[in-house]
């Protein structure tokens, strides 16, 4: 799926949404499909499907599998015969696989979810009233919490997303690896920058208009980037911590692989070729830079140096199709809220910012 041309008439778009176009009619009974992309990822479907089942009355539930080797397939069609299964014939990564999984459904709103999530009673009803309530609204996240700490906030999400001046992602409650404690301080919904791909609900028609997720990434940061490209169209991201959801982590490729490694610096690149006004891309590349060679050497001193490598390789990657991602630039490139206008890599490690709500909110 290629992203569309970002010029998006929101007068038009609203009333779209309303009346709904021809050949977009979601199933009265059936607004609502949850879409768990899979990649020999059994274990965590026998252990998590049965609550998304049992907690997602009125929805529609979907297994999209990557191309598993693990028997996935034959599991759940033996276990959960209410559960469809789409089968995308190959590894797509996440955001392959979620384009190719969402491309033919009908219904009106996507639930994009990790196999590793827990999901809680009434997960969904909050999210939905939300996007009911606002029609700008085009995607948004429940609260995220760790499922083997669950007093705590979970590294992918949180209570919302935001990223700083260089392009570095936060939480409010999350900032690197510093995960808060959940008291209750973040229970406010609120608009922010990114929503968590590993639970992300989003309107069919917004995710088909701009073109789904970009392929190109593969995995990781995609929902930055494609959040991002919903702000930039007008519309909004929030956070609605009314529902809530447990989230194990790494399911797929853990915090310290040197693959994650290498997608998150390359990606974080061209998240930023992509979609930074074009007086702001030379400057802001250029400290990024600088940036991820400080941290090419805390790897290598720390005696990491597959991560070190990985980065390496990751700018290499970048320059070798910096002129397919410039491509990519396309649409309104307007100011967008939620892009914190300091450092948080200095305000966290220099200056000993550990929590979200210790940073200055004027500068947000």
């Amino acid at each position: 799926m290629r992203e569309a041309n970002m010029v998006v008439d929101l007068k038009t778009f609203s009333k779209t949404l309303i009346d709904s176009s021809e050949g977009f009619a979601p199933s009265p009974t059936m607004r609502v499909a949850v879409v768990i992309l899979n990649w020999n990822g059994r274990s965590f479907l026998e252990k998590f499907l049965p609550s998304v089942i049992l907690n997602s009355e009125g929805a529609a539930v979907y297994v999209a599998d990557n191309a598993s080797s693990d028997g996935s397939v034959a599991f759940v069609a033996e276990r959960f015969p209410t559960v469809k299964i789409i089968e995308t014939g190959d590894n797509l990564g996440f955001a392959g696989g979620y384009n190719s999984a969402l491309s033919d459904l009908k219904e009106e709103f996507f639930v994009l979810l990790n196999s590793d999530v827990e999901v809680t009673a009434n997960w969904l009803k909050p999210l939905v009233e939300l996007l009911d309530t606002d029609l700008n609204v085009a995607v948004c996240q429940p609260k995220i919490l760790q499922y083997d700490n669950q007093s705590h906030f979970e590294y992918a999400g949180a209570a919302g997303g935001f990223i700083d001046k260089f392009g570095f992602p936060f939480c409010r409650g999350r900032i690197f690896e510093t995960c808060e404690e959940d008291d209750g301080q973040y229970d406010q919904p609120i608009e922010v920058f990114w929503a968590t791909g590993a639970c992300m609900f989003v309107r069919n028609e917004v995710f088909k208009q701009l073109g789904g997720l970009d392929e190109d990434f593969f995995a990781h940061m995609e929902e930055i980037d494609f959040c991002w490209r919903v702000k930039r169209a007008g519309m909004k991201v929030m956070v609605q911590p009314n529902s809530k959801v447990y989230h194990v982590g790494g399911g797929t490729l853990s915090k310290s692989n040197p693959r994650k490694t290498f997608l998150n610096f390359r990606n974080g690149l061209e998240l930023l070729l992509k979609n930074l006004p074009a007086s702001k891309l030379i400057q802001v590349m250029f400290v990024r830079m600088v940036f991820d060679g400080i941290a090419a050497f805390k790897f290598l001193f720390s005696k990491q140096p597959k991560d070190f490598a990985a980065v390496f390789k990751a700018h290499m990657a970048f320059y070798g199709r910096i002129g397919k991602t410039f491509k990519k630039r396309s649409g309104n490139f307007v100011p967008v809220t939620g892009i914190y206008k300091r450092s948080i890599v200095l305000d966290h490690f220099l200056r000993g910012i550990k929590k979200f709500n210790e940073l200055p909110s004027n500068n947000f």
